[in-house]
């Protein structure tokens, strides 16, 4: 019945000819945007003053922004200075008037009798003298340069001569080979005689700490790939501009390093039998044991299905294995590796999903044996946040201990080396993010749920204990204005066991009587898990779409992560399931629940691998999604970036890469389809959406496609917002969209 219902309403759409979607009502669904303005006495940027119990942190105020200074110690809380004062002096120097609602000072500094203030506001360093607000203009901040591209490779033989600690040595690459020169006499020593290009020593050389012996990776080298793209519309000059960037792909040849060992006393290398790790996705710089014995590496095994801790005895060049984890399926390194080495104790604290869950591990060092699982259970470590030597206790965020409340929610907790003395710092049922004291006493703790405003107190590192509160979030303005806060929701997976969870958004002009299209926020990466945990008025990725007339929904599928191993293990080499089987069962279980919620009109966009979940849903279930805008996507796992794609799809290039790809199977299009690329993707090839297009179009498929010139990787920026909304409504509320091109009446 309530199928039919929503196919009748679909038609009285159709013969609506006069129903449109105005220009008023897109830029009504931008407002919506300003809601966050709503929001009074949130507190953000707490920041510690070196190694004191006193931090600053700052709020928006009813008033303007304020800046408060805490004394943990001391338990007090005071204004650090005065706004108005000092956007009095401000705008003595300033061209343009600023209010205290723009004072958003960066690298606050406090002088330490607090008396003075180094800032950076408006592209200038400042220093205030708080007693009189005299304040003086230190410098111009320099323009920024370009960030380094994250996919470089490493200049190996870029780095400079490197001193030994002593002094007394200076290791260098001269001709490929490992040389050192005497400091004093400036004689050189060759060490090395077999480098030469392509099989050359790198210059990260790392000395061991009695300056007797010399370590450093021996790298034979890999062709490098390029991925090249034109930048059409340039800015500075009328031609285009063609660009390249350093990107290798899934299956390409990597560097093999090899660990090699010089004793500086003899001038002789020390052999090091490493045949057993020559099938590496990467191994690590050699690190020495601050007693000199020894040095460390990782060995990362191409498939990630093999992690290893190695020690290399400084004398005799022996090879150890300390930790050797195996995995059938894949080690999540780039996730969840963690390691703390111990050298006093001979142990190392390690992080492994050995036992399905990720818990800490203690090592012992000499034999690589466990000398005890620190923490145990259902439930996983999230991130160590401070590993105490002293007091021989660790602490970290873990979630999904509670049994009544969110998997996802992190909590602060601090336990003992031995495993004893699990205590939960704060143990309010919401999403808590921590800061803590250099020492380690104090910290402060702002919770909150996407329901629920923050609020912020500052506890004991000890117990727990709240020593001051410091500020409840104000959202009095924001709900009369009508906002309505996103609703957690709870299904059960394919297995019909294990909980999904998820959040509902719904319009502020929500009505229960009328019948919504539902559209999913789909981001299904497997490096995490992504849905709504903490408070935050909107969401620049769907409020303004939900205004439109829509019901948004976000949630974590099996194949993310942040859950028992066994609940990652579903993305292995199976990238095109993104949890859908649970997904779907997650929506119908809300409309279900919620007879507002149409399932007959299910769409779903998303961007990067959330592009990928985008086609793919409508690729492998297209009855039950009917249309998406898949932006930026990595459309084949064999076209888009090495560490990612082979962590969860394996090596080697397998058929499941084909039975993955979006590319093979975009003949299987039922839907409506919208692709939006940035022509200056340089995180995800560009070509893989040009693939695709070209599969579907060769398929005789109907879709749209949106190049977007001089843009990065993005899920579509303002033009790409707007044509999204124009997509659904046109699809799923069946009514005419602007005429962006009608020229403006005067």
């Amino acid at each position: 019945m309530k199928h039919f219902l929503s196919v009748l309403l679909v038609v009285l759409f159709a013969f609506a000819g006069s129903a449109q979607i105005t220009k008023k009502d897109y830029a009504q669904a931008d407002s919506v945007m300003k809601l966050s303005e709503l929001v009074y006495d949130q507190v953000t940027e707490i920041t510690w003053v070196d190694s004191s119990a006193v931090f600053w942190y700052r709020l928006k105020t009813r008033d303007g922004m304020k800046y408060q200074l805490v004394d943990a110690q001391k338990g007090s809380k005071k204004i650090a200075f005065d706004t108005d004062k000092l956007v009095t002096a401000l705008n003595q120097q300033l061209e343009k008037d600023i209010s205290a609602n723009d004072l958003v000072l960066r690298d606050l500094k406090f002088d330490a009798d607090k008396r003075t203030i180094h800032f950076n506001f408006k592209k200038a360093y400042w220093t205030c003298e708080l007693k009189k607000y005299e304040l003086k203009k230190d410098s111009v901040e320099k323009d920024r340069k370009r960030d380094r591209y994250w996919g470089d490779y490493f200049d190996e033989k870029g780095n400079d001569p490197v001193p030994s600690p002593d002094g007394k040595w200076t290791a260098f690459i001269s001709e490929d080979n490992v040389f050192i020169k005497d400091n004093k006499t400036n004689k050189e020593f060759r060490l090395s005689y077999d480098g030469a290009p392509g099989d050359f020593y790198s210059s990260s050389f790392s000395w061991s700490p009695d300056s007797k012996k010399l370590a450093v990776n021996k790298i034979r080298d890999a062709e490098k790939r390029e991925i090249f793209f034109v930048e059409s519309s340039p800015k500075d000059q009328l031609q285009s501009i063609l660009h390249k960037r350093d990107y290798r792909k899934p299956g390409d040849a990597m560097p093999i390093k090899h660990p090699a060992l010089f004793d500086v006393e003899s001038k002789k290398q020390i052999p090091v039998n490493t045949d057993a790790f020559k099938h590496q996705f990467n191994l690590t710089n050699p690190r020495w044991k601050k007693d000199a014995s020894a040095f460390t590496f990782e060995f990362n095994q191409r498939g990630h299905q093999a992690y290893k801790v190695v020690e290399v005895d400084g004398e005799s060049g022996d090879v150890q294995i300390l930790i050797d984890e195996q995995s059938n399926t894949f080690i999540d390194y780039s996730g969840k590796r963690y390691r703390y080495d111990l050298e006093e104790t001979n142990e190392i604290v390690w992080a492994s999903e050995r036992d399905g869950w990720n818990h800490l591990y203690l090592i012992d060092s000499k034999t690589g044996e466990v000398k005890n699982q620190i923490t145990k259970g259902e439930w996983v470590v999230r991130d160590v946040i401070k590993v105490d030597d002293e007091n021989r206790t660790i602490f970290f965020y873990g979630s999904g201990k509670n049994e009544d409340e969110d998997p996802y929610y992190l909590h602060c907790y601090n336990i003992n080396f031995d495993g004893s003395g699990l205590i939960d710092l704060t143990p309010e049922k919401m999403n808590h993010d921590v800061s803590f004291s250099k020492d380690m006493s104090y910290f402060t703790d702002t919770y909150s749920t996407v329901e629920t405003p923050p609020f912020t107190v500052v506890r004991s590192a000890e117990d727990g204990k709240v020593l001051i509160e410091l500020e409840k979030t104000d959202i009095s303005s924001l709900l009369e204005k009508g906002w309505i806060a996103p609703e957690p929701f709870v299904a059960k997976a394919r297995d019909g066991k294990t909980d999904i969870w998820g959040n509902i958004y719904r319009p502020t002009n929500f009505d229960e009587n009328k019948i919504y299209p539902i559209i999913e926020y789909i981001y299904a990466g497997p490096h995490s898990s992504f849905a709504q945990k903490s408070f935050n008025a909107v969401h620049y990725a769907y409020s303004g779409l939900a205004e439109l007339g829509f019901i948004i929904v976000q949630m974590d599928g099996m194949g993310t992560s942040n859950r028992s191993k066994a609940f990652h293990d579903v993305c292995w080499k199976n990238l095109k399931d993104a949890g859908f089987p649970d997904r779907i069962l997650w929506i119908k279980a809300a409309a279900e629940k919620y007879s507002y919620m149409d399932t007959a009109r299910v769409g779903l966009f998303g961007g990067s691998a959330g592009g990928q979940s985008t086609l793919a849903g409508l690729l492998f279930h297209p009855e039950f999604y009917k249309a998406g805008v898949s932006s930026c996507g990595c459309h084949d796992n064999r076209m888009d970036k090495i560490w990612w794609n082979e962590q969860w799809m394996g090596y080697p290039i397998g058929p499941e890469y084909a039975e993955c790809s979006n590319v093979e199977n975009a003949d299987k299009l039922q839907g409506e389809l919208m692709l939006i690329v940035g022509e200056m993707d340089d995180n995800v090839d560009p070509a893989s959406t040009m693939q695709v297009a070209d599969a579907l179009i060769k398929a005789k498929k109907d879709f749209e496609l949106v190049v977007l010139p001089g843009v990065n990787h993005t899920l579509g920026g303002t033009y790409g917002e707007q044509k999204r909304r124009d997509f659904f409504v046109r699809n799923f509320l069946q009514q005419e969209t602007p005429d962006w091109n009608a020229v403006k009446s005067k």
